[in-house]
């Protein structure tokens, strides 16, 4: 208990410690901040999915890893409200994803298929100290809490903080995000809990085509390079990349079709998993000033 009420301290005190160390006078920083409600994707997407060696990962909290190969409807939410200065850029962000398969045989029970399950919250404090082209560059800090809505079948409920440490460009023309840190995981997934340390590089790109449409492209790499006790679960490395053409229908809706590859090797497995989407969103976006 000790340990969580610390880190949910330091969750809210690095980003407040970080705008102490920036700030200027109280003219200028009212003069220069900007509060925004960034409601990123807001969507409901339908998919076809093709998951590899399900078998191998039947007892993996990830339920990405451990789905049929079927079609699904999932549903996705991701959040932030943003507060910019000409120094420094803190998000606080919440995404959440959740996609199940009821099938119903005739004279069977129905079975369920849990196919995506997510809740990240997170905050996150970067730095301006940079300009590179028209990017800002600076070091950042991020504390998040990733959970799921249900355990997926027999395995334990995801529960994980994740600290990281790095440097970021961002605001760029067409790169919007890339950045490489050091990450420290407390995992509290099973009954004994378990320290990890990795490093992640990550990236989010926009390009666009013509008016009202734009490919967009979101990906990142984990390696966990220490662990504090074995699990036959845990990931040795995670990998994440999604490509979305987006067309927009009217101002705040668009439609987009889109790929995702997900593929991890889990530290007792043989072979490493993975699940291929192709789908088609329906996705609502719109940034507000606060």
């Amino acid at each position: 208990m000790k340990k969580i009420l610390l880190f949910a301290t330091l969750f809210f005190l690095v980003p407040v410690f970080g705008y102490a160390q920036n700030s200027k006078s109280v003219s200028e920083e009212t003069e220069d901040v900007q509060w925004r409600a960034n409601f990123k994707r807001i969507a409901l997407e339908l998919s076809n999915t093709s998951v590899s060696n399900a078998s191998e990962y039947a007892d993996s909290p990830n339920a990405q890893l451990s789905a049929d190969s079927e079609s699904m409807i999932k549903g996705v939410f991701d959040g932030a409200i943003e507060r910019e200065t000409a120094n420094s850029l803190w998000s606080n962000s919440l995404f959440m994803e959740y996609g199940e398969t009821k099938v119903k045989p005739v004279d069977d029970k129905t079975t369920t298929t849990e196919n995506a399950d997510k809740i990240l919250l997170k905050t996150d404090y970067t730095e301006k100290m940079w300009k590179y082209m028209e990017a800002d560059v600076g070091p950042f800090a991020s504390l998040g809490y990733q959970t799921e809505f249900t355990a997926n079948d027999d395995a334990p409920r995801t529960k994980t903080f994740r600290g990281m440490q790095g440097i970021k460009l961002f605001n760029g023309k067409f790169v919007k995000e890339l950045y490489g840190a050091a990450v420290e995981e407390w995992d509290l997934t099973y009954s004994d809990d378990i320290k990890k340390i990795a490093y992640e590089i990550g990236l989010k790109a926009e390009y666009p085509l013509r008016e009202g449409v734009k490919f967009q492209l979101e990906s990142y790499f984990r390696d966990y390079v220490h662990f504090s006790r074995y699990e036959a679960t845990d990931f040795d490395y995670e990998f994440n990349i999604t490509g979305r053409m987006d067309v927009k229908m009217i101002d705040c809706i668009s439609l987009a079709p889109y790929m995702t590859y997900f593929e991890a090797k889990a530290r007792g497995a043989d072979k490493k998993g993975s699940n291929f989407l192709v789908g088609l969103s329906l996705a609502y976006s719109k940034l507000f000033d606060l």
